[in-house]
């Protein structure tokens, strides 16, 4: 099993969002992108808790490749 996560798409998933607390994917295989499913079941990976404090339109990361972790910073041009 690789150590790197999938790729769910090479565009960041663009959300309203509330405050509250999120689980962000980090495996890539959620069907629920950019949230966890539970897909990530029998590997290395688990969610990563995301505090969101302000009402606002987030970037989440979905390449699974950005050095900003759960936020896009454009990793998914390069691929």
């Amino acid at each position: 099993m690789s150590d790197q996560p999938e790729i769910a798409q090479k565009s960041p998933c663009v959300l309203e969002m509330e405050p509250g607390t999120y689980y962000w994917c980090t495996c890539g295989r959620s069907q629920n992108q950019p949230f966890c499913d539970g897909s990530h079941k029998g590997t290395s990976f688990s969610p990563k808790e995301v505090e969101i404090t302000e009402a606002k339109k987030y970037a989440w990361c979905a390449c699974k490749r950005s050095a900003k972790g759960e936020f896009c910073d454009g990793a998914h041009k390069r691929l």
